[in-house]
């Protein structure tokens, strides 16, 4: 009797409940569907966010500073709801249904959003420049609001399941597929990279050019596409089942912990455990681990770990404030040269700013793809879509402290006049300043990265548990 080999993934199951079989279930074709979904969402939400001053401002006649804190609100919403997501995709729905559910929302959202561009009702009526236009009414911006806030509702939802649930189609177990897992989150973001092109260019060039209604509703046709596509590869998908509440998990440790505050560690800190599953308990830290070394011996395994990508990260977006500073520096030197108090075009190349655009970016690419690594392999399983939510809510905050610090610096830098660091006009202002104090942030932080990361022990899989060759006799002896 010829021998038999099932190749099943240990903790993963298909759209039947089944083990996963691996050579049917997950790999890179089902992750594919799944970045679908992430480049639509990109489109949309920064299709719309990257315009909507403009929307705010020349169609429903808002203030400039109403239509910016609309914008900010908007974003760091829509970050901040990544959390829910994540609660309700690990408590109570799993990735799959989560993503489905929260992409369909927002597709119900730019669906508004369209109608309201297009109906005239929905807005206050066109004026011309210098007349005294009448803003929107409560009604309008109500409707603005409803979708927006859809919209907002269905990136936060979706956003914190598409990395994990595109991480569940390879076995961190395996070496060959934790590699091709390191792989995805790099695609992941240039794929976030790219549909955010798409949307501040082509999509706002349609907003501009023929209507905002047709782009929003290329936004909104595209996301039913994606929907469509993902949904084409439930039978192909790899599933992970929900381990119950992570905020549980969360009070659990925190009572714990307090009730047993005055007990003497044990010797052996495997007796710290009760009868949890292992791979959704928290390593027990006992030791310091430096975790920044340059290079990892080159072996065609990923040439650095996820806290190191953040540490590089970290230091690149240092150099780019650094830069932006010394940039900033040397065109204010131009403009007093040039006895330029107005805004009129220096004669300074617009090039001087690539350095700094390139290390933020680079140094951005570095700390997402790192924290989001970080966030879903070494978290344990019951709590991966809300560690990946926690992680996006940072982005949330980020919005946030921005206007916050923006609205500290030109208080106490600030004069009657309009004066001060931040100036209306540039040329009078101290941006370099500014730059400067992000730079000494941006090193403060990178110290506080570091003293947290020398405390982090990491944690690590163990082999995965693949059944071998079963033939008749072999099934006889499991009986």
């Amino acid at each position: 009797m010829e021998k038999k080999m099932s190749w099943t993934v240990a903790d993963a199951v298909d759209y039947k409940g089944f083990p996963a079989d691996r050579s049917k279930t997950g790999g890179w074709v089902p992750a594919a569907l799944i970045l679908g979904i992430e480049i639509v969402e990109r489109l949309s939400t920064m299709g719309i966010a990257v315009n909507l001053v403009t929307y705010m401002m020349g169609v429903m006649h808002l203030p400039s500073s109403t239509a910016a804190n609309t914008v900010t609100d908007f974003m760091g919403t829509s970050f901040l709801l990544c959390l829910l997501g994540g609660f309700l995709a690990d408590s109570f729905l799993g990735r799959y249904k989560t993503i489905g559910i929260f992409a369909s929302i927002q597709t119900l959202g730019t669906a508004s959003l369209a109608i309201s561009t297009t109906l005239p009702q929905l807005r206050p009526p066109p004026c011309h420049s210098g007349e005294n236009c009448k803003p929107a009414n409560g009604f309008q911006m109500g409707i603005l609001y409803l979708a927006l806030y859809l919209i907002a509702l269905g990136t936060g939802g979706l956003k914190s399941s598409v990395s994990g649930f595109g991480s569940d189609q390879f076995d961190e177990k395996d070496e060959k597929e934790k590699s091709q897992m390191t792989y995805f989150f790099n695609r992941f973001f240039f794929f976030i990279s790219f549909g955010t092109l798409a949307a501040v260019t082509v999509l706002v060039y349609i907003q501009d050019e023929v209507s905002r209604s047709w782009a929003y509703g290329i936004c909104s046709v595209s996301m039913v596409i994606a929907i469509l596509i993902f949904l084409s590869g439930t039978k192909r998908y790899r599933y992970k089942k929900s381990l119950g509440s992570p905020i549980v998990h969360i009070f659990q440790v925190i009572v714990a912990a307090s009730k047993k505050r005055k007990m003497e560690l044990p010797y052996n800190v495997g007796s710290l455990y009760e009868d949890t599953p292992e791979a959704s308990r928290i390593e027990h830290t006992e030791q310091f681990r430096l975790i920044m070394p340059l290079w990892k011996k080159w072996n065609g395994k990923p040439g650095f770990t996820s806290l190191q990508r953040i540490g590089i990260g970290l230091m690149l977006s240092i150099l780019g404030m650094a830069a932006a500073c010394v940039c900033e520096m040397k065109r204010l030197s131009v403009a007093k040269g040039e006895g330029r108090s107005n805004q009129a075009t220096l004669p300074i190349s617009v090039f001087l700013l690539i350095p700094q655009f390139f290390l933020v970016g680079a140094g951005e690419a570095f700390i997402y793809t790192g924290q989001l690594d970080f966030f879903i392999t070494q978290s344990p399983k019951g709590m991966k879509t809300m560690s990946t939510g926690l992680f996006l809510t940072t982005l949330s905050l980020g919005f946030f402290v921005s206007s916050f610090l923006v609205s500290v610096i030109k208080k106490v830098t600030g004069t009657r006049d309009g004066q001060g660091w931040l100036a209306d006009n540039i040329n009078k202002g101290r941006l370099d300043l500014f730059y400067a104090l992000l730079t000494i942030l941006s090193f403060i932080n990178f110290v506080a990265f570091v003293v947290c990361a020398l405390w982090y022990k990491p944690k690590k899989p163990k082999p995965s548990m693949q059944m071998g060759a079963i033939n008749g006799s072999s099934a006889e002896e499991k009986c």
